[in-house]
This record gives structure tokens, C-alpha cells and sequence, in this order.
């Protein structure tokens, strides 16, 4: 059985057995749950459809939040997208970012996600992966079984740090799901277990510190956007560790910075809506615009 107590010890069972991270994690998740393997892979499975269904709802011009904060940015993001053939970033990027608007978006609209690892970072992964499975034609299989090495190291985060905006920040939700998904990102593309670790490694390193700020105390503003940037992260963090450049600092410590910098945030930045862009002063007259003057957190 797999501890989850560092990647570490993922990276190092896996080269011992000569298989993917994803493969022995499918396997000690089929004994700890008594199921067989195929039971397991098919729950992990059906995510991709309630991924896909989020990004169908979240990008039609109509969407809104429950708030009416915020809405449509899946929809704007295609359309624009589309007009200037994937504007800078190109049509991968360009799609990637849309599909987390629209997921994070669908999540504001009171819509059914799939939390990887949370709520509030719902868009990072499947923005990802299913542009990756629709547009650059990777296996559905591969990409499910990517998912099992993305939800390992999420183990291994929570139990070392946090996934929680509430406890960490926004670096603990979004850097935690950017990592996530770039190991799995660097599997689908057929790289090393270390390059997986290496690529967690950079994706956390580039949004350590990263507060959590929502403005109204609502996952919407700068939640959404935030989904946006950890799929740019993503992409760069795996093709910095496809490329053979290591994280010169081991992954497991950077997570354990993770959790030494969360701890120290102030509790104005995590997730109070007492700090960053919440106490700006559009973010307080939003706030005003959804609750009311007398309203308090």
C-alpha cells in the first residue's frame, strides 16, 4: 500500500515497478476501496463527462452567476478565440483557458463540477486535459488514467500542506490544482515519473504566496480568472519539465514552502474578503452591489 506521505515515494514506487504513477495508484486505490481496477478507472471516468457537461453549460453567452458578478467569460474567451485564430497565446492555450472560464463558471452559476482539488480551482484541470484529449487527440483512456497521478499528488498535498483557500490561500486551491495537473500533463505526453515531480515542483513554485482574496466573499471574482492563469501555468510548468530542465528544489519541499507560507499569511488573505481585492474600492461597492450596505462577513 502507497502512504501518500511524499511524491517522493510515488516517483520511487514507480521506477521501482518500471510503470506510470498512474498505474500503481489505479492499482493500491482498486485494494484500499475493494473494488477491482476497472470499477475504479470507470468512477474516474465518468469525471471526463461531468467535465465536459461543465464546459458546455459554463460557455453559453447566457451564463451567469448566482450573483450576477460575473458571466459569460467562456463564451467571450471562445468567440474571441476563434476570430483571431487563438489570439497570442495560440488555439491550445486560447481553448485550455476557455474551457477553465467556463468551468469556473458554471461552478458560480450553482452548476455540478468536479472538484480537482476544490471548488474555487475546478477549471485548471479539466481545461487542460479535455483540450488535450479533444484537440491535440489524446486517448480518453490516458487521460483518465493521468488523472489518478494528478489526484495522488493531491493526496500527498493535503496531507503535507493544504488544498484549502481558507487555510493556505489561493495558492493552496489554484497552485495545488496547476501542479496537479501539469504531472498529469507530463505523463500524457509520455514523459518520466520525476518529470512529473519536476513539473508539480515548478507549478507551485510559481504561484507560492498567492492569496485568496474574493471579492463579496464569493468564488467569482478573481476566482474565476485565477482558473485562467493556473492553465497557463500548467502548460508551461510541463513543457519547462518535458524539456529536462529539473526543479532545482525538490517537490516535496515545495510543498512543505506551501504550507510554511500559508500558515503565515494573514487571515485577511485567506478567504475572508478582508484583504487584496476584496477591501479595493470596486470590490467593496461590489460587495454592497450583491448584499447591501449593512451586510458584514
Amino acid at each position: 500500500m502507497i502512504s501518500y506521505e511524499s511524491i517522493a515515494e510515488l516517483v520511487a514506487a514507480a521506477e521501482k515497478a518500471n510503470r506510470k504513477i498512474s498505474e500503481i495508484v489505479l492499482a493500491d486505490q482498486a485494494l484500499d476501496m475493494g473494488k477491482s481496477e476497472q470499477q475504479v478507472f470507470d468512477q474516474m471516468d465518468h469525471d471526463i463527462d461531468v467535465m465536459r457537461e461543465a464546459v458546455a453549460y459554463g460557455k453559453r453567452k447566457e451564463q451567469r452567476s448566482t450573483s450576477g458578478l460575473t458571466g459569460g467569460e467562456g463564451y467571450k474567451m471562445e468567440t474571441y478565440s476563434q476570430k483571431t485564430h487563438g489570439g497570442l497565446s495560440g488555439d491550445i492555450v486560447s481553448h485550455a483557458m476557455m474551457r477553465a472560464l467556463a468551468v469556473a463558471g458554471c461552478n458560480a452559476s450553482m452548476g455540478r463540477i468536479v472538484a480537482t482539488p476544490t471548488a474555487g480551482s475546478c477549471g485548471i484541470m479539466p481545461g487542460c486535459l479535455l483540450t488535450l484529449m479533444e484537440e491535440k487527440g489524446m486517448d480518453r483512456k490516458d487521460v483518465v488514467m493521468s488523472m489518478f497521478t494528478a489526484a495522488a499528488f493531491g493526496m500527498v498535498i493535503a496531507r503535507n500542506a493544504c488544498i484549502a483557500g481558507a487555510q493556505g490561500g489561493c495558492q493552496a486551491e489554484c497552485g495545488s490544482a496547476a501542479g496537479m495537473t501539469a504531472a498529469a500533463m507530463v505523463e500524457l505526453a509520455g514523459g518520466t515519473p520525476q518529470q512529473c515531480a519536476d513539473a508539480c515542483a515548478v507549478a507551485i513554485a510559481n504561484q507560492l504566496g498567492l492569496v485568496c482574496d474574493p471579492v463579496a466573499g464569493l468564488v467569482e471574482i478573481p476566482c474565476i480568472k485565477r482558473n485562467a492563469g493556473g492553465v497557463v501555468i500548467a502548460f508551461s510548468a510541463a513543457d519547462i519539465a518535458l524539456a529536462g530542465i529539473g526543479s532545482c528544489i525538490p517537490v516535496d519541499e515545495c510543498i512543505a514552502a506551501m504550507r510554511e507560507v500559508g500558515n503565515a499569511l494573514p487571515s485577511s488573505l485567506r478567504e475572508t474578503a478582508r484583504g487584496g481585492l476584496a477591501v479595493t474600492p470596486t470590490g467593496k461597492a461590489l460587495k454592497e452591489k450583491v448584499f447591501g450596505k449593512d451586510e458584514g462577513f
